[in-house]
């Protein structure tokens, strides 16, 4: 069956909350859902213009917070709101502290933030790369000492419906599930 018009469904898009500060120290936050990690501790993003976008340009500098299925609401009310009107941070009720590393803020109630610094700002097609500096994990997301997926709930857009669904369960092993096709 066709299905009329020109809505991609290009899946999954991540929901990431980037946090910047403006040039007075005044803490923004922005939902992003394309996004991807395009080397080894680097990330990119295709933005509009948005206040985080002159934000980037005064600083240099951003984080990148996961969505999860515990912060829904905040995540979808960073996409909704326009911060040039609104101090969203605050709207929200969000704690911020600053980041150790960067000139960018961490908001608390996400579990994993990426501190970053911006390494090319393409103004003209909207793309951010982004090098990863430092990772932040809340203990409660952690197994061994690495990010459970399991526990973190990660959320993605789903575009087809306009809709948040969390990221499922484990199905496979990465590098090795097909090693037997490998043998015939």
């Amino acid at each position: 069956m066709e299905i009329p018009g020109n809505k991609s469904v290009m899946t999954p898009e991540g929901v990431y909350i980037i946090a910047t500060y403006d040039e007075n120290g005044v803490p923004n936050a922005m939902n992003a859902a394309w996004g991807v990690q395009c080397g080894e501790g680097e990330i990119a993003f295709f933005l509009g213009t948005h206040k985080t976008t002159e934000n980037l340009k005064a600083t240099g500098a951003f984080t990148v917070s996961f969505g999860t299925a515990d912060t829904v609401e905040i995540s979808d009310y960073f996409g909704i709101a326009t911060g040039s009107k609104v101090n969203k941070i605050e709207q929200a009720g969000v704690h911020v502290h600053k980041s150790a590393h960067v000139d960018a803020p961490v908001i608390e109630e996400y579990p994993l933030t990426l501190e970053c610094t911006v390494e090319l700002f393409d103004e003209e097609h909207g793309l951010l790369i982004g090098k990863v500096v430092s990772e932040q994990a809340d203990e409660s997301i952690l197994t061994d000492g690495h990010v459970d997926l399991g526990k973190l709930r990660p959320i993605i857009f789903d575009p087809s419906v306009n809709g948040y669904r969390v990221i499922g369960e484990q199905v496979g092993t990465a590098w090795h599930d097909g090693l037997g096709l490998m043998k015939k």
